[in-house]
């Protein structure tokens, strides 16, 4: 019992971790840039679904991958916004 208590309490820190990360990148100047993530680089899940974590990418520079990146970079370094991304997914 006393095993499974600490189990889950890690796994709740880990998850809680990640929800604060993602509002302080939001709220910090900070933007999703569709295109740019290398293979197993990118910060969330997929516009495709096919994964929901971090670091799970297969593809360098797929269009569904996304990074947080500084707000007002993105197309300096040759990346995409959400619908641009999407848009590039259905042809």
């Amino acid at each position: 019992m006393n095993q499974r208590l600490i189990l889950s309490s890690a796994l709740a820190s880990a998850m809680a971790l990640g929800l604060v990360g993602q509002a302080a990148a939001q709220s910090g100047g900070k933007e999703k840039c569709f295109g740019i993530a290398k293979a197993g680089q990118n910060d969330c899940a997929n516009l495709s679904g096919s994964h929901t974590c971090a670091g799970q990418s297969k593809a360098d520079m797929a269009p569904d991958e996304w990074k947080y990146v500084a707000k007002g970079t993105c197309k300096d370094m040759k990346g995409m916004t959400e619908a641009e991304a999407k848009a590039k997914m259905k042809k």
